[in-house]
């Protein structure tokens, strides 16, 4: 295992490695937890609170808020006042990264890429080619 300083309280900490908040000690992902719950049960009272609200009254920073919106973690309503951008082209978008324009182009980029022919292997083997082993 390894040990580093938590970016939230400054702790010490055995990282295992993995999940949604990295270089975060266990306590402080607990509480990051409890806050998400929070602005959840929030947003679900109130839905045309704007993400600068929900950041005040929950005490969270909006930087939080749109981190669980593009984790796809919290989604907005399509009559909800709030919405992200899509990193691609700037539309406003409900939840994630992207826009649905664009995951389509990039699906269709990748269907043509993965459509074409395969790459042939640069060695051709032979009938004779065969395994080797190195004597002790």
């Amino acid at each position: 295992m390894e040990v580093k300083n938590c970016r939230g309280c400054g702790r010490l900490y055995n990282y295992v490695g993995g999940g949604n908040y990295r270089n975060l000690c266990p306590d402080c992902i607990s509480k990051l937890e409890d806050k998400f719950q929070e602005v959840k049960r929030y947003i679900e009272d109130n839905r045309v609170a704007n993400i600068k609200q929900i950041a005040d009254d929950c005490d969270v920073s909006p930087k939080q808020i749109e981190q669980w919106v593009r984790e796809e973690r919290l989604v907005f309503s399509d009559d909800s006042p709030i919405a992200i951008f899509c990193q691609s082209c700037g539309a406003p978008i409900k939840s994630g990264k992207y826009c649905s324009n664009c995951k389509e182009t990039v699906s269709d980029q990748l269907s043509q890429l993965y459509g074409t022919k395969p790459i042939e292997q640069k060695t051709k083997r032979t009938a004779t080619a065969k395994m080797r082993f190195l004597d002790k």
